[in-house]
């Protein structure tokens, strides 16, 4: 069998395998078990049970947390949930509404990772003693001349490395992802002749905790005060009229404006929150020739080759430089908004990368 969990010999070995009740890392544990080590499956609650119940696209509440339960007991392996919903609360949710009230466009998913998910499930696994903690992400985990290296996953359509870039070496050594080097439909055809109840289950949205897309829903229940109004202004300064709150709105936003009469296409180029002001100008105000990082996280210092960049989930990445903490995009790059997330490429491999703190436009470096 192919060494999946890159363990050598699996026999005697002990895995810890996070289930959030969907099909990824339920082949995940399935894998595990198959390859005669000894599989725990640990499960964290992160929302109310009953709040959760029937909620399409979440994880780790409600029937998540049956299907995971479910599945392990077809499996043999021993199933644990341990409650980390008021952590979550504070680390994750919270965090989401204040980015968005400072003007910012988060990625809880991305802090998610860093705290409950690899933090703190890191440290359960070592207390359970386990060799190693397995995912049903989509990335690689390839050994190089320096160690364990971040890679991304065989299958474009799936890979989750710009989620993952905050993971830190030492997580990265204990951490294992099985299913990096496999394509969706090869996952569910694992799943369906294992005979696993969530063989055809729907994939999770990208932010669980928030029912139908609404993001303004959930800002509002954390802090109701996000609906503060203010002016809509024009680049050159004119004011077009009023918004009905920041939270409403994102870098890249051409929809949902409201401000009709207008010759061409506006969309929002950044948000003020001290001003309380959304600016909007065409689509050549959205260029943006360079960005300020911070909080950087290396996985790859030992590369000095040419990099590139992805400032977007959804996005491709783009040739760049470094340099320090500043990050210059040989092209204009558009939609590159403070509070997401800029990830380093040297090809395959994750570098690392830091969260965009404030964007430089084209046009204001080319005056």
């Amino acid at each position: 069998m192919e060494d999946l969990f890159q363990l050598g010999e699996t026999r005697g070995k002990r895995i810890v395998v996070a289930m959030s009740g969907g099909v990824d890392s339920s082949v995940v544990a399935a894998l595990a078990a198959r390859s005669g080590a000894e599989t725990i499956g640990v499960t964290l609650q992160l929302y109310d049970h009953g709040a959760a119940v029937g909620r399409k696209g979440s994880c780790c509440a409600g029937q998540d947390i049956r299907d995971a339960r479910a599945v392990a007991d077809s499996l043999g392996i021993a199933h644990y949930v341990f409650d980390y919903e008021s952590r979550f609360r504070e680390s994750v949710i919270e965090g989401f509404a204040d980015e968005y009230l400072a003007g910012r466009t988060p990625i809880p998913c991305v802090r998610c990772n860093m705290g409950v998910k690899f933090t703190d499930l890191f440290s359960l696994a070592r207390d359970l003693g386990a060799d190693c903690l397995a995912t049903g992400h989509y990335v690689r985990r390839v050994m190089g001349a320096a160690g364990a290296e971040l890679h991304r996953a065989v299958d474009p359509a799936r890979d989750q490395s710009y989620f993952l870039f905050a993971t830190t070496p030492a997580q990265l050594d204990y951490l294992r992802f099985p299913l990096g080097g496999m394509e969706k439909p090869a996952v569910r055809a694992i799943a369906a002749d294992l005979g696993l109840r969530v063989a055809m289950k729907p994939d999770s949205q990208d932010i669980c905790f928030v029912p139908d897309g609404d993001y303004a829903a959930v800002v509002r229940k954390v802090r109701p005060e996000a609906d503060d109004v203010g002016e809509i202004v024009h680049v050159d300064g004119r004011v077009l009229g009023t918004h009905k709150g920041l939270i409403h709105y994102t870098v890249g936003q051409r929809r949902g404006l409201e401000i009709g009469g207008q010759a061409d296409p506006l969309y929002v180029v950044r948000l003020e929150a001290e001003t309380r002001r959304v600016i909007v100008g065409p689509r050549a105000a959205l260029a943006v020739r360079a960005a300020r990082l911070k909080e950087m996280n290396w996985l790859g210092s030992d590369h000095a080759g040419p990099l590139t960049a992805k400032v977007r989930s959804m996005a491709r990445p783009v040739p760049a430089r470094l340099e320090g903490a500043r990050l210059l995009f040989d092209a204009p790059e558009l939609g590159v908004a403070p509070g997401q997330a800029a990830v380093l490429y040297a090809g395959e491999r994750v570098l690392g990368g830091g969260w965009i703190a404030e964007t430089e436009s084209a046009e204001a470096m080319l005056a």
